[in-house]
Order: C-alpha cells, then sequence, then structure tokens
C-alpha cells in the first residue's frame, strides 16, 4: 500500500507529533548523544563498508592485526581481573579501616584519572627500566618489565585500578555493620561472614568496576606507546597498531582495526553485563 504524503497515516502523524513535544531536556540529550556517539559511530562503519567485504576480512585477520588484538583484549582482560581481585582489597582497608595519611592514600587512587597518561607511561618506563628502581632489581634474574608485553601489563594495571575501588567503596560503606553481628551471634565465622553476607552484596559492583577497567585499558594508548617497544608480534596493542596505519595514510586499514575492536568491546561489555545481572538476580 502506497503512502499518500499529503494524507499520512495517523500513527506517523502521532510519532513525529511525539517528537516535535519532547521537552527541551530529551531534544538536548538525543542531540549530544548524536553528535557525540551515533554520528561518530555511523561513519567509523560507513567508512569500513566503502570496499569490498573480502578486503575488510583480509585486514582484520591480517596476522599482525591478530597479534595486536592478542595483546591488546588479553592483557586488558588479565589486568582486569587482577585489577578486581586487588582493587577490591583496596577499597576493603579504606572502608573498614584507620590508619595515617588514609585521606592522602584515598585522594592518590584518583591519580591516574588525573595524570597525564603520557606522564604515566614516562614513569612507568623510568621506574621499570633496567637502570630503574625496580627494573633494576629484577635486571639479575634475566626480567625484563619495560618495553615487553609484561610493561604494557603494567600500565593497563596502572590506569584501570581507580575503577574497581571506586565503584566497591560506595557499597562496602552501605553494608551496615549489625549484619555481619548477626552472623556473628549465629554461630558464624569471620570468613563465612564475608562470603557469605559480604561477598554477595560486592559481586555486581567488582563486575561493574572490571568491565569499566578492561574497557579503558583496551582503549589506552598515551602510557602504552612510551613504555612499550611496539614491535610487531610482540607488544603492539591495536590502537596503536591504528595510529601507525593512518601515519602510512592507509586510512582505510585504520577503520577496519578500529571497527573490529569497537566490536570486540560491544561483546565482551555485554557478556560481563548478562554475568552481572546475574550476579544481582541470584546473589
Amino acid at each position: 500500500m502506497a503512502i499518500s504524503f499529503n494524507n499520512p497515516p495517523k500513527k506517523l502523524l502521532t510519532s513525529l507529533g511525539g517528537l516535535l513535544h519532547l521537552s527541551w531536556p530529551w531534544r538536548i540529550t538525543i542531540g549530544y548523544l548524536s553528535i557525540m556517539l551515533l554520528l561518530p559511530m555511523t561513519a567509523l562503519l560507513w567508512k569500513s563498508a566503502s570496499k569490498d567485504p573480502s578486503e575488510f576480512w583480509r585486514i582484520a585477520t591480517s596476522p599482525v592485526a591478530i597479534s595486536a588484538y592478542d595483546v591488546t583484549f588479553v592483557t586488558a582482560f588479565v589486568t582486569a581481573l587482577i585489577n578486581g581481585v586487588f582493587g577490591t582489597l583496596i577499597a576493603w582497608v579504606l572502608v573498614r579501616y584507620d590508619f595515617p595519611f588514609k585521606r592522602i592514600i584515598d585522594a592518590a587512587i584518583d591519580l591516574p584519572f588525573a595524570l597525564p597518561t603520557a606522564v604515566a607511561g614516562l614513569t612507568i618506563a623510568t621506574v621499570y627500566s633496567r637502570t630503574g628502581w625496580i627494573g633494576s632489581l629484577l635486571e639479575p634474574f634475566g626480567i625484563q618489565i619495560a618495553f615487553t608485553r609484561f610493561g604494557v601489563g603494567i600500565a593497563m594495571l596502572f590506569i584501570s585500578l581507580p575503577f574497581v575501588v571506586r565503584t566497591v567503596q560506595p557499597v562496602l560503606r552501605e553494608i551496615e555493620p549489625e549484619v555481619e553481628e548477626v552472623a556473628w551471634s549465629l554461630g558464624a565465622s569471620n570468613s563465612q561472614t564475608f562470603w557469605r553476607i559480604i561477598i554477595p552484596q560486592l559481586i555486581s559492583p567488582i563486575l561493574i568496576g572490571v568491565a569499566l577497567g578492561f574497557s579503558r585499558a583496551v582503549g589506552e594508548y598515551g602510557s602504552i606507546v612510551i613504555v612499550a617497544s611496539n614491535i610487531p608480534f610482540k607488544d603492539l596493542i591495536a590502537p596503536v597498531l591504528i595510529f601507525q596505519r593512518l601515519e602510512q595514510y592507509d586510512y582505510y586499514g585504520a577503520t577496519v582495526i578500529g571497527v573490529v575492536l569497537l566490536a570486540v568491546s560491544l561483546a565482551i561489555l555485554f557478556a560481563i553485563n548478562l554475568v552481572q545481572a546475574w550476579g544481582r538476580r541470584y546473589a
């Protein structure tokens, strides 16, 4: 059935009227999200579809690209899990204990947010180099951190730690001490109280922090480009590979790698959100 624009259907008029009568906060929100998120993602996908799919597949699955994906996603996932454990421990100490310089240490957790990534990379490269404070101690054992994949992991740990700490802290503060006291009065040990009372309430924020830290680590560039040697098949990450393609004026190749990063990141974040929803339901 053809649609006549002289006499449009009532449903179409109702939909258009609803859009036109949106409040200004809704209009500003939709406009801002469209400019900041929708248009850039659409442009990226449009550029990646400008050539034959076989060319897209060839670039996306090239040996250099596969190696960069491995370094990027595997290292980011491992560092996110490590920060999930130690970030929760740090949040526990900051909430449950009082000690000297507590406020200074608590404020220092946010340092990766404020510190320029280039400065963070330079600091890590200096400390963990063969002549650095920590690198010189590991050198006699044949262990090298800076300019290797280990250096990439250290940089990812540094920039993603605050996400876990800051998502777990508020939940720990809201847990009432009376809940633990009731468990103790019923004969539960400290370990039983921790694993059966405390941890179920922390599953959701821990997963959120891990997901945020993982996403941040995947997209990190400034610190890693300094602390890594950026050699293919060694410690080259996907964001640096994109920049290298741009330096070679290979805009389509850079776009393909960017689309793969976008797709894998969204898929992993979606899976983590499913696990998070399960944790909230069955905790």
